[in-house]
């Protein structure tokens, strides 16, 4: 859902509209996205069966084979890129096989040698936007989606890496590298806090990048990343498992309000 959320907030905002393709779009990247996750547990419930977290995902949990679900994350794959292709041409389609080789190939294979993996890996999060962005007629490399997928590329390092404060043990324990393996729980908070702070300073970097962006609205980018800094910052330096939550919570829902703001600004003018 948050792949497809992305996919139809680029296609608003080069098209400032709304119409009946959104919904060819949105069943395409869901569908292409739902067969590479399928395929990525296949590649890893050999993994998952000795995490907590995971270990009730239906392949480890024995609800369904390992053929049958690679059947099935095939036949997703096919049905996503087809509907892709169809409606939206060679450029997105080719995007979407992008992403299911750069996550399911390259990036799961990094996770199990270095902790560094989730940098090139947070490209898959960012790709997405480009999708719509193209499926509304623009241009791969224009200027304003290659803001919004830097923006994109920048937030989804501290995302991951706050579920390592919380899950590092386990993803060791199954035999991952972690970030946590090289510095203290106390340091990985400053790195996050960090990259926090860089996703929010990205954001606000919008005029330069997206040029029809009016000083209203800016306005409004600006005050919501001051108070989510200001969140952020009394939550970063008290290490509960509470905070933590809350701390994952709110950079998710930052990511949402951001992009959904861009989207309704594109929509309906914020002059």
């Amino acid at each position: 859902m948050a792949v497809s959320f992305t996919a139809i907030s680029g296609y608003i905002i080069y098209t400032s509209g709304i119409d009946f393709q959104l919904v060819y779009l949105a069943m395409g990247v869901f569908i292409l996205a739902g067969g590479a996750s399928a395929f990525n547990e296949f590649q890893e419930w050999k993994y998952d069966i000795k995490m907590r977290r995971t270990m009730y995902r239906p392949i480890p949990a024995g609800k369904i084979s390992p053929l049958n679900s690679a059947i099935i994350a095939a036949i997703c794959v096919v049905a996503g890129s087809t509907i892709l292709f169809y409606y939206f041409g060679l450029i997105t389609f080719m995007l979407g096989l992008f992403n299911i080789v750069w996550y399911n190939l390259l990036y799961t294979y990094l996770k199990r040698i270095t902790p560094f993996a989730v940098v090139p890996g947070a490209l898959t999060g960012a790709v997405p936007a480009f999708m719509g962005w193209t499926a509304g007629g623009g241009f791969v490399f224009e200027s304003g989606i290659v803001f919004i997928g830097f923006f994109l590329f920048i937030w989804q390092i501290p995302h991951f890496w706050l579920l390592m404060l919380k899950y590092g043990k386990e993803y060791e324990a199954a035999g991952f590298p972690t970030i946590n393996q090289s510095t203290s729980p106390a340091n990985l908070n400053r790195i996050i806090y960090a990259w926090v702070v860089a996703t929010s300073v990205a954001s606000i970097m919008i005029p330069f990048f997206i040029v029809n962006i009016s000083f209203p609205f800016f306005i409004i980018i600006f005050l919501m990343n001051l108070f989510f800094v200001t969140i952020f910052t009394k939550l970063s330096f008290g290490r509960s498992e509470l905070n933590l939550k809350h701390l994952f919570i709110s950079i998710n829902v930052y990511m949402f309000v951001f992009m959904l703001l861009l989207a309704v600004y594109h929509l309906v003018g914020w002059n």
